[in-house]
């Protein structure tokens, strides 16, 4: 499969921030497709602590060994994005029965309004609890112990979200 010219597909989200459920998502999609295009959106539902450049930046040097992995920020549909860059599939990990409760449905549209498959992952054990709203939360409220948050996120984001919520 990965062999095939027109193999590409995205991995939106918004990475805010990315997490090492995120990577290993990445990671093993990069694995089945011949390219794959990390795209960091807006979701208006949300409120992002870092801008999407600042997330682009944040990510890019943690898929940098990727060689068939890039980044790039978007707004508007996810279709519409997989559209413009070319893709024909968009990837998407599941942690649990609500998540892939919502991705059906935004993949059912995505197929509706794009004509693009989406390819769900499971998400390994070891992320499956993992959300990039709770690592804030954890930072913000005071989580300060480096060796267990570095297990959730690289040491770079950690640094990062220190930061901007101290």
């Amino acid at each position: 499969m990965s062999d095939r010219p027109d193999n590409t597909a995205i991995f939106p989200g918004t990475f805010d921030p990315i997490t090492y459920g995120h990577l290993d998502i990445i990671d093993r999609g990069r694995r089945m497709f011949s390219k794959v295009i990390v795209g960091v959106g807006i979701n208006p539902e949300k409120k992002n602590l870092f801008s999407p450049e600042e997330r682009v930046e944040m990510i890019k040097p943690l898929v940098a060994d990727m060689i068939n992995v890039s980044v790039q920020a978007y707004s508007g549909l996810t279709a519409d994005f997989a559209l413009n860059v070319g893709a024909r599939f968009i990837l998407r990990g599941v942690r649990d029965i609500v998540d892939l409760r919502n991705e059906l449905q935004q993949a059912n549209t995505n197929m509706i309004v794009g004509d693009i498959e989406t390819v769900f992952i499971l998400t390994a054990h070891e992320h499956a609890l993992t959300s990039s709203t709770l690592i804030k939360q954890i930072v913000e409220l005071g989580g300060k112990d480096r060796t267990r948050l570095t297990r959730i996120v690289p040491e770079s984001v950690l640094r990062q979200l220190q930061e901007r919520l101290h």
